[in-house]
C-alpha cells in the first residue's frame, strides 16, 4: 500500500480501506443511492464503477455487477474460516469488499459488495433527467434501455401520494402512483424531443389509465419533466400529436416528483427472463 493515499482518510475509512474491515449492513451512505455518475476509490480516487452496473441485491451494502476495466484486483480471502475473494482497489490496493458468483441476481451473475466508506460517488452533471409513464414499466425500460444517449435507466413509481410503496401495493391502485422508467440521458447524443417521439411510439397516448390489456391508474400516460425547456418540449410535441391523432390526448405533462425504485426483480425485467415483450 502507498501510504500517501491514507494519509487523511478518518478513523473508520482507514479500518475498511487499511484494516480490512467491514461497516454495518444498510448503514452506509450510497446503499440506496441510484443516480448516473462514477463511483471512485475513497482513498486515491482512481474510476471503480459506473453506476449503471449498480443494483439492490438487499445485502445491506452497495452491489454491482461489473467494475470498470482492470480497476479492481482479486485475492483469496481464507479470514473467519471461510473461502472468499476479496476485491481491492488496483491504484491503491485499499479493500472494497468481497465479490461473489453464481447468486443469480442480474444476467452478468456477479456481486461486487463494497463498502460505502471505501468508495466515493460522482454525479455526471451534463446528463438530463426525465420520467416517462406508459404502462408497464418492464416493456418501457426495454424499450429505451438500449438507446445510444441514454446512460442509466431504472423502473420504479412516481407521482402518488404514499411513501416508499411496494409492487404490490401501487397494483391496488389507492397509492396514484405510476409505474415509470427513470432515465439519464445525454442531450449532445439524444435529444428530449427525440426521447418523446420514441414515447409516442411505443404506447397509447389515447387510453386513458389502460395500455396493452392493463388497467388502472398505474399504467397512465404521463411524462414527468424536470425542467422549464422539458416542459416547453413536451407541451409543443404533445399539440403536434394532438393535430396528427385528432383523437383526444390523455398524457399527462407533470412536474417530476420523487422516484420510488422498483424492487430488484423488476429491474430489466424483459431481458434478465428472456421475453420479448409484457405478456401481462
Amino acid at each position: 500500500m502507498n501510504k500517501k493515499y491514507f494519509s487523511n482518510l478518518t478513523n473508520e475509512e482507514r479500518k475498511i480501506l487499511v484494516e480490512k474491515g467491514t461497516e454495518a449492513p444498510f448503514s452506509g451512505e450510497y446503499n440506496d443511492l441510484y443516480e448516473a455518475g462514477i463511483f471512485i476509490c475513497r482513498a486515491c480516487e482512481s474510476p471503480l464503477y459506473e453506476s449503471n452496473t449498480k443494483f439492490d441485491s438487499g445485502c445491506g451494502w452497495p452491489a454491482f455487477d461489473d467494475e470498470i476495466f482492470d480497476a479492481i484486483v482479486r485475492s483469496e480471502d481464507l479470514s473467519n474460516g471461510r473461502i472468499r475473494t476479496e476485491i481491492c482497489c488496483a491504484k491503491c490496493n485499499g479493500h472494497l469488499g468481497h465479490v461473489f458468483n453464481g447468486e443469480k441476481i442480474t444476467r452478468k451473475d456477479t456481486r461486487h459488495c463494497v463498502n460505502s466508506l471505501s468508495i466515493k460517488f460522482i454525479p455526471y452533471v451534463n446528463l438530463e433527467h426525465v420520467m416517462f409513464g406508459g404502462g408497464c414499466f418492464w416493456y418501457m425500460e426495454k424499450v429505451f434501455k438500449n438507446i445510444p444517449g441514454i446512460y442509466l435507466s431504472s423502473v420504479g413509481y412516481s407521482g402518488g401520494n404514499s411513501s416508499n410503496p411496494t409492487y404490490e401495493d401501487v397494483c391496488k391502485g389507492d397509492t396514484n402512483h405510476a409505474e415509470v422508467v427513470n432515465l439519464y440521458f445525454n442531450p449532445e447524443k439524444i435529444s428530449f424531443d427525440e426521447l418523446l417521439q420514441i414515447f409516442w411510439d411505443n404506447h397509447n397516448p389515447t387510453t386513458l389509465n389502460k395500455q396493452r390489456g392493463n388497467e388502472g391508474t398505474q399504467y397512465r400516460s404521463v411524462v414527468f419533466y424536470t425542467s422549464k425547456s422539458q416542459k416547453c418540449t413536451a407541451e409543443k410535441s404533445l399539440s403536434k400529436l394532438q393535430f396528427k391523432l385528432k383523437i383526444p390526448v390523455v398524457t399527462q405533462l407533470l412536474v417530476a416528483e420523487k422516484f420510488y425504485r422498483a424492487e430488484e426483480y423488476h429491474q430489466n425485467y424483459l431481458q434478465k427472463n428472456n421475453l420479448e415483450t409484457c405478456s401481462l
